[in-house]
């Protein structure tokens, strides 16, 4: 079947299709990034406007980088009424997607009178187009943002819109992480030290992946300094591409993380925003959830083991032993 909308008509003419969401700190936008490339692969050639009514967007800032060429522009803090309306110069907006489950939300947004509006709220009752059948409300973000593209369509969908990098930042990767090992990015790191698999844990198996003829490549944000420190002396034969990036001048970035990724056979990563942008390579992986719900949060990749501390009756971290992870990766590979 094909999509509702036709990329563009005679006359050229690219169509519009706006997406409201409430804000996108990084963490979240990193989880709708598969949402934003299923879009942009099912209506290549129409505008995409994301608007954060209630505040900031990272896909404007932190995330702009990765998104040119799947979001053209970004509102943010326009609320629902008439400071939107004129920021979309009320011109013709094919496809309005509700990304919120807010009743007065949805109310607000019909008011632009799209020619379809699509939206979960109240189970789709403010939706142009409904599921045949509502099954149980899935329960990861990811998924339910999938489910509005394929309604959408008419289809089934995919996520594999390109995340276009610049020729540059490949060079820079590929100096940071030279052909020839074979490496396997570690994040050992989180945004909570609860969500942390313990650093004993994760040198353990940085030892056993150098056994097995890998290199570990250890993903580390310029505020983890202090893991950097203890791996760093533990781990001579390991790369950190980023702490290289700092100290060769280079400015660390989502499109850089990507970039490195691309070069690693997989990648073992926490519920964290390096597990996403690993993700977002397209790199096999190996995804560790304990107090956090991986039902809700895991990652979207082809190839994803998913390891819970619920599984050996805990939701500590801690829990999850490094056989099981070892065993994971190997699996993957």
């Amino acid at each position: 079947m094909t999509t509702r909308f036709p990329s563009r008509d005679q006359n050229h003419n690219v169509g519009r299709i706006v997406v409201y969401v409430g804000l996108d700190l990084i963490g979240d936008a990193l989880i709708k990034l598969p949402f934003v490339r299923a879009l942009r692969s099912v209506f290549p050639l129409h505008e995409i406007i994301w608007v954060a009514g209630d505040g900031q967007s990272a896909f404007a800032h932190e995330l702009a980088q990765i998104t040119q060429g799947l979001i053209d522009k970004v509102f943010e803090h326009t609320g629902t009424g008439r400071e939107l309306a004129e920021k979309l110069d009320d011109r013709r907006i094919n496809l309005l997607v509700d990304t919120q489950s807010r009743v007065s939300t949805a109310r607000a947004l019909r008011r632009l009178e799209p020619d379809m509006f699509m939206s979960c709220a109240a189970r789709f009752l403010f939706s142009d187009v409904r599921p045949s059948f509502i099954k149980r409300r899935p329960k990861r973000l990811i998924d339910r943002l999938l489910q509005l593209v394929t309604l959408a369509a008419g289809r089934p969908v995919t996520a594999d819109a390109p995340i276009i990098l610049s020729a540059q930042t490949r060079e820079h990767a590929a100096e940071l992480l030279p052909a020839g090992p074979k490496y396997m990015a570690l994040v050992p790191g989180a945004g909570g030290r609860h969500k942390i698999w313990p650093l004993e844990k994760h040198l353990v198996i940085a030892n056993d992946l150098l056994d097995r003829g890998y290199q570990p490549a250890i993903i580390l944000g310029p505020s983890e300094m202090d893991i950097y420190a203890a791996m760093k002396e533990r781990l001579p034969k390991a790369r950190f591409p980023l702490q290289d990036a700092q100290a060769a001048g280079l400015t660390l970035s989502c499109d850089l993380t990507i970039a490195l990724a691309e070069r690693c056979a997989a990648g073992l990563a926490a519920d964290c925003g390096g597990g996403h942008l690993l993700a977002a390579a397209g790199l096999p992986l190996v995804s560790l959830f304990g107090p956090t719900s991986a039902e809700k949060l895991a990652p979207t990749t082809a190839k994803l083991r998913i390891l819970t501390a619920q599984t050996w009756n805990s939701s500590e971290m801690q829990a999850i032993p490094t056989t099981a992870v070892q065993h994971a990766l190997m699996s993957i590979l």
